[in-house]
């Protein structure tokens, strides 16, 4: 090799180097820790607020029980109490009564959000933090989802059954580029800059009906495929959400580096939010398309992720 040929691939080279290594330093400064929902703004919220038509409102959130299909090992058990009450007609000479609940299980089971604290690439996350540096065991101290401000903006949602004509899709359907597009097309609605964007797959009808089956459920899916995930983040969505436990396709597309890429392509790369097990099927039977997307998480320090119960309002 000569030395002019030589001096352009290593220029190449690192060019390639620096493109890999650019997801580590966010756009929105060194310091910052909430990724794409910097996109909110008081105008965003507003426009937002136009999309309401009806003021019918839904629930995004499916029930949690301890029987939810989760991935493993995560579980969850409510106990409930009545403390000091035992025995007696109750507190005080009106003998109050009352129920508290004790919560024994894990935050990322059922409808859940994923923060930016839960997906690393090589123990680096978003906006280059590393492991080491901010993941304690009594909790995160950088990307704890009390970071996260409230999420008001258009959501959106791709009925990709309908798309693919199936009642329920196929599990390790990659949601590629192509049909993103296409569905998007089909079904008359845009994917825009701030978007929450919602997939339906059917693959809820698993949980509940005479299609029940627990297993398959939480072991395989259909979802996103590595060129959608990097289409929307082009787009520059703040969220992505689905009727399944992981929103991405399982097995993994034939062809994807690694497990769990389209995680790592919206999380730590584009800082983007992942929702699970989202509700989508009563949106769909009545046609919506777009929507307000609201979400208030609770601001629990440290946390890597919430259960969660989205409304949408139309």
């Amino acid at each position: 090799m000569n030395k002019l040929l030589f001096t352009a691939a290593l220029c190449c080279s690192m060019a390639t180097t620096a493109m890999a290594q650019d997801w580590t330093n966010s756009k929105y400064g060194p310091e910052d820790e909430i990724g794409a929902a910097n996109l909110i703004t008081p105008e965003s919220v507003l426009k937002a607020s136009k999309l309401i038509k009806t003021g019918k409102t839904y629930n995004l959130g499916i029930v949690v029980d301890s029987k939810t299909p989760a991935f493993s090992p995560r579980s969850l058990s409510v106990s409930v109490l009545q403390p000091n009450q035992i025995g007696t007609e109750g507190l005080g000479t009106n003998g109050m009564t009352y129920n508290d609940d004790i919560f024994m299980g894990w935050l990322g089971i059922g409808p859940q959000i994923d923060g930016l604290g839960h997906i690393g690439i090589k123990h680096t996350f978003y906006n280059g933090f590393k492991d080491s540096e901010f993941a304690k065991a009594d909790g995160l101290t950088k990307l704890g989802i009390e970071k996260l401000p409230p999420i008001v903006a258009r959501g959106v949602v791709l009925d990709m059954a309908r798309f693919y004509g199936q009642d329920i899709v196929k599990e390790g359907t990659p949601y590629t580029k192509a049909d993103i597009i296409a569905a998007a097309e089909q079904q008359g609605v845009e994917i825009r800059k701030g978007d929450v964007v919602m997939f339906h797959s059917g693959w809820l009808n698993l949980l509940d009906g005479e299609n029940q089956d627990h297993k398959r459920y939480v072991s395989v899916e259909p979802g996103v495929g590595n060129s959608g995930a990097e289409y929307l983040a082009e787009i520059g969505v703040m969220a992505v959400g689905a009727d399944t436990w992981g929103v991405e396709a399982v097995p993994f597309e034939k062809g994807s580096d690694g497990v769990f890429s389209v995680h790592q392509i919206l999380i730590p790369q584009n800082g983007i939010y992942m929702l699970e097990n989202m509700e989508t099927r009563e949106l769909v039977k009545d046609g919506v398309k777009e929507f307000m997307f609201v979400l208030g998480a609770a601001r629990l320090k440290g946390a890597v992720q919430m259960i969660i119960n989205p409304i949408a309002i139309h």
